[in-house]
């Protein structure tokens, strides 16, 4: 287990947090912005997993707590979405 300031070493999700009135889009665009700092190798899901357990005294309606746990949530294989590939072809 990894101390939170080594999780958060912008201290950006502290801080997302504390902004009263935070919209859930701000919230994921600090999310972008945190897990684009993380350090390689550092598995993500148990990074977003510790932050949940440092804040799980913040209401659960918290925009920040939404947009970490859609964080959890396994993305599906990345598909081709148009071109001349997926044209039908006579």
């Amino acid at each position: 287990m990894q101390s939170l300031t080594g999780l958060d070493n912008k201290q950006l999700i502290r801080e997302a947090y504390r902004i009263e009135g935070i919209t859930e889009s701000q919230c994921r665009s600090i999310f972008l912005d945190w897990a684009l700092s993380l350090p390689s190798g550092l598995d993500h899901r148990s990074a977003i997993t510790q932050i949940l357990d440092h804040y799980s005294a913040a209401p659960a309606d918290h925009p920040m707590t939404q947009v970490l746990r859609q964080g959890l949530t396994d993305m599906g294989e990345p598909r081709r979405r148009g071109g001349w590939r997926t044209r039908p072809r006579d």
